[in-house]
């Protein structure tokens, strides 16, 4: 189970990372607004995904 953690977790914040770069690129490159916003949504989903990960493996490296 911590070998699960220890890819998923870095495999998930890396998502975030690129998500959040496309998004930004896209917005200052004067792309579509539409696309802007659901990169964003992705990146707050990833977010989400990212911390309830850490937080198991957290809880479960403490027992």
């Amino acid at each position: 189970m911590e070998k699960l953690f220890a890819y998923l977790g870095p495999i998930l914040m890396a998502a975030v990372v690129v998500v959040l770069g496309l998004g930004l690129f896209n917005m200052l490159r004067g792309g579509s607004g539409s696309r802007s916003q659901m990169l964003m949504r992705w990146r707050v989903g990833l977010q989400f995904l990212a911390v309830i990960l850490l937080m198991l493996a957290l809880y479960f490296a403490s027992r």
